[in-house]
């Protein structure tokens, strides 16, 4: 089980977690999911070769052990290494890194992809943070 963007007390207040344990049951409880929430693993790699996110890579990220080393439990900061693996999005129409429209982390392109598969040794980059209407969705052909 991975953390997402949503495992955050303000994206749960937002998107009514909050209302919804304050309502059956107490405010208390929602502060206990939180600090869960904070201690949630953000990634996981699967047979050293399928890179498991929420959200995408980002361009922090030089080696793997930065994951192992993220302090926890840790809220989501607005920007950096947390932030984007919860939060970065691939862009289909560019190349490089770029501005995300979300209004946090960024935006990769296929050839980032690529090369961060390359470079880890990957075959793959398994992501959720998009609601796909097949269900399924492959970004970068390579």
């Amino acid at each position: 089980l991975l953390r997402s963007n949503h495992e955050e007390a303000q994206m749960s207040r937002i998107y009514g977690f909050f209302d919804e344990c304050k309502k059956r049951h107490s405010v208390h409880l929602w502060k206990h999911f939180c600090g869960t929430f904070n201690m949630m693993p953000v990634c996981a790699l699967v047979n050293d070769k399928i890179f498991c996110v929420h959200g995408g890579i980002s361009p922090e990220l030089q080696h793997l052990d930065q994951i192992r080393d993220l302090e926890r439990p840790s809220a989501v900061p607005e920007s950096g290494l947390l932030c984007d693996l919860l939060w970065a999005d691939p862009g289909s129409d560019r190349l490089g890194w770029g501005d995300n429209d979300r209004g946090v982390s960024v935006t990769f392109g296929a050839d980032v992809a690529k090369d961060f598969v390359t470079k880890f040794n990957l075959e793959l980059i398994c992501r959720s943070h998009e609601v796909v209407e097949d269900g399924v969705a492959y970004f970068a052909d390579w």
